[in-house]
């Protein structure tokens, strides 16, 4: 549907495989009807630490502290559920524990690290196609500004770096 009438899709937390495989059939959707391709969102959770340990360190204790109970829950209900839609699976089938801890499979963008490591994953994104990247965080008010000083001018510097054809800017919003 997205390819036929959208003007924007907008995907749960993916890896590249699983973006690269979303954009090609979004593409050929469109195509088969004579649409250009609707423009591409994706949820991520963005967890930014001077160093990766520490990124690393605040993920584990984030799914340590998450509800079990309602985790497994959820899971078990958009798993069931997805056995219903045209292939079978739906959006939530391969998810793990991990991923439904953020609720829209945000950790799989893997946007944790130091503020290199994200900017340049932020870039990598872009490159496949992504025009827009929709942020979780943790402590929001603390982290958007973190992000703001120490992850987006790096991801601008690596933009500026990239061929004519690619150089518009990611939209990231919070």
């Amino acid at each position: 549907m997205a390819g036929r009438v959208s003007d924007w899709y907008f995907s749960n937390g993916k890896d590249f495989d699983g973006v690269t495989e979303q954009l090609a059939d979004v593409r050929h959707s469109a195509a088969q009807v004579g649409r250009r391709a609707p423009k591409f969102g994706l949820n991520g959770f963005l967890i930014a630490r001077d160093t990766e340990a520490e990124a690393r360190d605040t993920l584990r204790e984030i799914v340590a502290k998450a509800d079990r109970e309602a985790v497994e829950g959820f899971g078990a209900a958009v798993k069931q559920a997805g056995q219903s839609s045209a292939d079978g699976k739906g959006m939530w089938q391969d998810s793990t524990f991990e991923d439904l801890v953020q609720y829209n499979d945000g950790f799989r963008t893997g946007l944790i690290g130091t503020p290199e490591q994200i900017a340049e994953r932020i870039v990598a994104y872009k490159k496949l196609g992504v025009d827009l990247l929709l942020l979780g965080f943790l402590h929001y008010h603390e982290e958007v500004e973190y992000f703001g000083k120490r992850v987006l001018p790096l991801v601008r510097e690596l933009e500026a770096q990239l061929p004519d054809g690619e150089a518009e800017s990611v939209s990231v919003h919070a």
